[in-house]
């Protein structure tokens, strides 16, 4: 097992110097790789150096070198959530972000004097007295919790952005993998807490080794999102640029806002421009001559859906009309859908059934007989 960690840690360390080279000396691919992420593969390699000198004995087997892998503990969690709210918000770095890396810079000075600083002597003495164990035992619960709570706010942060995805796109976006990506933070976390709670109860040689096992594995989840980051950047380009700009409040009468429901109605009959499969709120928005929070105003109090539902509406009408037609009995329920405007399978049936109370299949079926 130790072997095989082993050969994880070089692997690392070597794929954190290969990506940082890639990000210093190549101008394309570095437009591709988040700077938070960039920080983080800075930091996994400060430790990863650290481990690799430990296991390769250049200096002897002096602990010290291990401690190196604790600098990324209280700077992980903070720099996934601001590379989660930069991808998600498009929001760039502020001198403001700083504040999140203070716990952090204090927890690095704090290894450094009671790990790194002391001599073997003093080390000693502090294992005889169970100060060190007790020591480690409260700093990694602090850790803990304060990289819990980062990835809480990622979380959070993920599913009110899709949520508010839907009152922008008729399209559903994929997010799966930013998803996959959270989950994947949030198991090694989970890993974490259990087995510092086996620690606490005397398994320390079981903590020692699985806590090196789930550093090692977020190092390589964090070296993984970089270099797919570099070669597939739309991974993480969620939405389009267009829908984060700045409108005025929508200051309509309600005598306007009927008048343009009667417009909107007009448009969405005689231009069709659901059949967009990518069309955005601020388009609609656009081909009305309004802002994007009144056209958000009118949906929500004079229609009572929000944009996403209100566009698939129109599409699932088209889709049924037709998926009547007979030029269209050789195509797919999908094929049709996509001809109504529709981008998603998952999309298409999810709204078909909201709206008709069944399947495409046993809605048409339930019609021949």
């Amino acid at each position: 097992m130790q072997t095989l960690l082993n050969q994880l840690v070089y692997f690392g360390y070597f794929q954190s110097i290969f990506l940082l080279f890639i990000y210093l000396f190549s101008p394309k691919n570095r437009k591709n790789i988040n700077g938070y992420v960039a920080f983080l593969v800075v930091v996994l390699m400060i430790g990863l150096s650290g481990r690799v000198i430990y296991i390769s004995e250049v200096f002897g087997k002096n602990f010290r070198f291990i401690a190196f892998s604790e600098f990324a503990t209280l700077l992980f969690g903070s720099t996934i959530y601001l590379f989660t709210r930069s991808s998600l918000l498009k929001k760039r770095f502020s001198y403001q972000d700083l504040l999140h890396y203070i716990p952090g810079v204090f927890y690095i000075i704090f290894v450094i004097f009671m790990f790194m600083l002391p001599t073997d002597q003093e080390m000693g003495l502090r294992v005889k007295s169970g100060e060190l164990f007790r020591t480690i035992t409260i700093f990694i619960g602090i850790g803990l919790l304060f990289n819990i709570t980062y990835w809480a706010m990622s979380l959070h942060l993920f599913f009110v952005f899709k949520k508010e995805l839907r009152d922008e796109l008729s399209y559903t976006v994929k997010t799966q993998f930013f998803l996959n990506f959270l989950i994947a933070i949030g198991i090694c976390l989970l890993c974490w807490v259990i087995v510092y709670f086996i620690s606490i109860f005397g398994f320390e040689m079981i903590e020692r080794t699985a806590r090196e096992t789930i550093w090692l594995s977020i190092a390589l989840i964090i070296l993984f999102i970089a270099y797919y980051g570099m070669i597939s950047p739309d991974l993480f380009k969620i939405i389009p640029p267009s829908i984060h700009k700045k409108y005025t409040q929508s200051k309509l009468s309600k005598k306007d806002l009927d008048a343009l429901k009667a417009q909107l109605d007009t448009l969405m009959i005689e231009k069709k421009p659901y059949l967009n499969r990518k069309l955005l709120k601020a388009e609609l928005a656009e081909m009305l001559g309004v802002s994007s929070p009144e056209i958000a105003r009118l949906l929500n109090e004079n229609v009572g859906m929000n944009f996403f539902e209100y566009i698939n509406y129109y599409r699932i009408k088209e889709f049924v009309e037709l998926a009547k037609s007979e030029k269209n009995q050789n195509l797919t329920f999908f094929g049709i859908a996509q001809e109504a405007g529709f981008n998603s399978k998952t999309t298409f049936n999810k709204s078909f059934k909201k709206l008709m109370g069944t399947s495409p299949k046993e809605y048409f079926t339930s019609l021949q007989n």
